[in-house]
């Protein structure tokens, strides 16, 4: 399955960024995408499979209860086909970027205008 596939299933996609805040039981996921999400536990197991199988995750067993975390390798692969895109929107953010920091810069000035006469 194609990473973008992977990706563009709003589950999976919460999944991720579940995981991406640290290691999670496959309970504690399940409940987050039960109450999110309205599907049984059986599906949330098939996106966590799905997951593991591309290489976006992975688990580990500790008794009964499974541990899952992002594996970063197929992150950085995505990234680095989206390096090709960047261009086209780094120069908008560098241009936001200096017209907030000009509004930030007006904001003082006008502060320090009315300090300077009271």
């Amino acid at each position: 399955m194609h990473a973008f596939d992977v990706l563009g299933d709003p589950v999976r996609w919460r999944v991720l960024e579940l995981l991406a805040d640290g290691e999670q039981t496959s309970g504690a996921v399940t409940d987050v995408i039960r109450a999110e999400f309205g599907i049984s536990q059986p599906a949330v197991s098939q996106h966590l499979r799905v997951l593991r199988d591309s290489g976006f995750a992975s688990v580990r067993a500790e008794g009964t209860r499974r541990f899952y975390t992002v594996e970063p390798a197929p992150l950085r692969e995505i990234d680095a086909w989206l390096d090709r895109f960047r261009r086209f929107w780094e120069q908008r953010l560098d241009i936001l970027d200096t017209e907030l920091a000009r509004g930030r810069r007006a904001r003082q000035d006008r502060s320090t205008n009315r300090e300077d006469m009271t």
